[in-house]
């Protein structure tokens, strides 16, 4: 007997069930989850980044820092180092409190 393609490819297809659960719910997915998801591949695109007030240690003054900040941020009224540039996100210095803004 000669198959023709057509039937390899009918003899092939794997037979599913009409209804078939998903193992994981694609619509509203963990936070963890949704967290290690690159940006562009999230279901609604939306940045990593944001923008935070920094609270200066020494003398309390709030100064806004970009999160991927790629230069050294320093404060305006005493000069110290808030956060210093690594490969992504700024590395905030120890004894900084930091707030997302929205």
């Amino acid at each position: 007997m000669r198959r023709t393609a057509e039937s390899d490819w009918r003899d092939a297809a794997p037979s599913r069930p009409s209804g078939f659960a998903l193992a994981i719910d694609i619509l509203n997915p963990p936070a963890e989850a949704k967290a290690r998801t690159h940006k562009l591949k999230k279901i609604v695109p939306e940045p990593n980044s944001f923008f935070m007030d920094v609270k200066c240690p020494g003398c309390f003054q709030i100064t806004t820092v970009f999160s991927h900040a790629s230069t050294v941020v320093t404060c305006n009224n005493c000069q110290q180092v808030l956060c210093q540039p690594t490969g992504g996100k700024a590395r905030l210095t120890e004894g900084c409190s930091f707030r997302r803004k929205n």
